[in-house]
């Protein structure tokens, strides 16, 4: 992953876990939650590719490895 995404995490972590400083748990959980699910679509993302010309190509090379 680049750089800016790191920093930006890193960032935007910081700034949750202050934020849910004394919050009820189930509060605190469905925060994390969200960010959990947040970066696993970014890195679903970025693991696929999302040109179709690519994405058509990436799809082919899938079935001839099969």
């Amino acid at each position: 992953m680049s750089r800016p995404l790191i920093s930006f995490l890193a960032a935007g972590v910081t700034g949750m876990v202050v934020a849910l400083t004394g919050a009820p748990w189930w509060l605190a959980a469905t925060a994390f939650g969200c960010l959990t699910l947040g970066l696993g679509v970014v890195a679903l993302q970025s693991i696929f590719p999302q040109e179709s010309a690519h994405r058509l190509a990436w799809w082919r090379d899938r079935r001839r490895h099969r």
